[in-house]
């Protein structure tokens, strides 16, 4: 049976220890830890600190089969100079806010690290993000070039392939949440990544529904056809509000208010149809972690993360080992 854990990154206001304590509570069987829970650095270098992670999670009963680095790894393309977002200040140190080269410089070190922290943790994938240069192109006006994309995609095959070189060297794969930002952020931008990478094994997919249904993409289908490349799964929920007056695009109105087109909601209270997804998963051999991504502004946090954990164990369905049919054979 694959595994239900929690995504710590919406619990970051928590010490491990707490958070561990909380997702036993919910009825978690593991976590997969964001690097706000879990020091890549100490993790790469200190046995004793791995230790003391490892036995934390052991007292609550939780395991962890994958960690997170979402944050540093989008750090490492949209530091370019010209294409620097202030906004990403927030994710890295302090001491390098307004400096792009320094937080470049850190990120790509970061996830360097956090290949050797998975190692140390014994776990085999790392989900993250790796930015784009040319998101802001993603509405074609003023107008774009075939040959601006084709060098954002080799930009970031030239920023992220010594990372995946050390990333291989560990023994570790990278699980890319397909994300708006993202160079890969729909179904065929995903293609196009994968082909520029040369179908890299060290590259996969942390494969997260409610990022393709509201532009109108069949998960299900999505998991078929990368279905070599699906290396983790986020369960997370998006509910559509297209009343003729809410747009698709947000309208830049915060999460949760309901003039939005869409907000993130607790799984099982949106559009997402897990069944389907289940059952394609179950058609692949998934059989990693189902691990519960909770982001829901308008439900109590606890209440919500226990009642995603009720709701995924009860999706969590295996595929049949006999047909339906086969007791009325004659």
């Amino acid at each position: 049976m694959r595994p239900v854990t929690l995504f710590t990154i919406q619990w970051g206001d928590l010490p491990l220890e707490e958070m561990c304590r909380q997702a036993q509570e919910m009825g978690y069987e593991g976590l997969e830890l964001s690097a706000s829970h879990l020091d890549m650095k100490r993790a790469a270098s200190d046995p004793e600190y791995v230790k003391e992670v490892k036995d934390t999670l052991k007292k609550y009963g939780l395991g962890c089969w994958a960690i997170s680095n979402h944050l540093a790894g989008q750090c490492v393309v949209d530091s370019i100079g010209s294409i620097y977002d202030s906004r990403l200040d927030g994710f890295a140190p302090a001491e390098y806010a307004g400096k792009p080269e320094e937080i470049q410089k850190w990120a790509i070190e970061e996830m360097k690290v956090t290949a050797h922290a998975a190692k140390a943790m014994g776990v085999d994938v790392v989900t993250f993000f790796m930015g784009s240069p040319i998101w802001k192109y993603w509405y074609s006006f003023p107008q774009t070039s075939e040959q601006m994309i084709e060098e954002g995609y080799q930009k970031v095959k030239e920023l992220w392939s010594p990372i995946m070189d050390e990333f291989d060297k560990c023994g570790v794969k990278l699980a890319l949440e397909v994300h708006p930002t993202e160079i890969a952020f729909d179904y065929w931008s995903t293609k196009k990544l994968l082909d520029v990478f040369e179908h890299r094994p060290t590259l996969g997919i942390n494969f997260d529904p409610s990022h393709l249904i509201w532009q109108g993409l069949d998960p299900a289908v999505f998991i078929l056809d990368f279905a070599a490349r699906i290396y983790h799964v986020h369960v997370k929920d998006a509910k559509l509000n297209l009343n003729g007056r809410n747009g698709i695009l947000g309208s830049h109105i915060t999460f949760g208010d309901q003039r939005r087109g869409w907000n993130f909601v607790s799984p099982g209270h949106g559009d997402v149809d897990f069944d389907n997804i289940i059952r394609a998963l179950n058609q692949i051999g998934y059989d990693g972690p189902l691990s519960v991504e909770w982001e829901d502004s308008g439900m109590q946090r606890n209440f919500g993360g226990k009642e995603a954990c009720e709701f995924t164990k009860k999706i969590n369905f295996m595929p049949s080992d006999v047909a339906f049919d086969d007791a009325i054979k004659a």
